[in-house]
């Protein structure tokens, strides 16, 4: 056989070959490392205290300065924060609830659905309500405790980073979990 034949054969088997339909890889998002889960409690300079996360710190809000005793979780691996305002009730609550309520209220825009968690603990004088904001929204879970008569604290996870449900779904699930016991060993001092 001629080399000009044994070229021209090899030129169609591999035009061919490359003729195939090319079907792309699905858009796919980085690993993240979670860390192991372990808790600490809160200083006892505030007036209420919860079990955080190790792999998280506590920071005073700068923003405000003129409010005792609202703090930040902040989670630098994810660069996320939970923002915890605290305010003392004088013949207020309907105006603080109303505020939280409104402040979820708000991420209906993008919300897929909002889930209200009730949260009812009379041992501790722990009541509330914890907000799942599902979908693209820009705080994914917001909540509220108070004793009903003295104190009133709300909570706001935010995201330092676009909204996408899927490529925060991981990371959230994780949070979640921390807020939980948050809430569950939430108390007053």
């Amino acid at each position: 056989m001629p080399k000009n034949a044994l070229l021209f054969i090899a030129a169609i088997i591999m035009t061919s070959a490359c003729q195939r339909d090319y079907t792309p890889k699905p858009r796919g998002y980085f690993r993240i490392d979670l860390p192991k889960k372990e808790y600490r409690k809160t200083p006892d300079k505030i007036p209420y205290q919860f079990e955080y996360p190790t792999y998280c710190y506590l920071m005073n809000n700068r923003k405000a300065e003129q409010e005792m005793y609202w703090i930040d979780l902040v989670y630098p691996q994810f660069k996320a924060t939970v923002f915890l305002s605290y305010k003392v009730i004088d013949k207020n609550f309907e105006t603080y609830f109303q505020d939280s309520y409104n402040f979820v209220y708000k991420h209906t825009i993008k919300a897929d659905a909002i889930d209200e968690i009730a949260i009812i603990k009379p041992d501790k004088k722990v009541y509330g309500i914890v907000y799942d904001i599902k979908g693209d929204a820009a705080s994914n879970l917001q909540f509220y405790l108070t004793d009903s008569t003295k104190n009133f604290v709300r909570g706001a996870l935010y995201f330092d980073v676009l909204p996408n449900k899927d490529s925060l779904a991981p990371v959230l699930s994780f949070i979640k979990q921390d807020i939980d016991t948050l809430v569950e060993t939430f108390e007053w001092n």
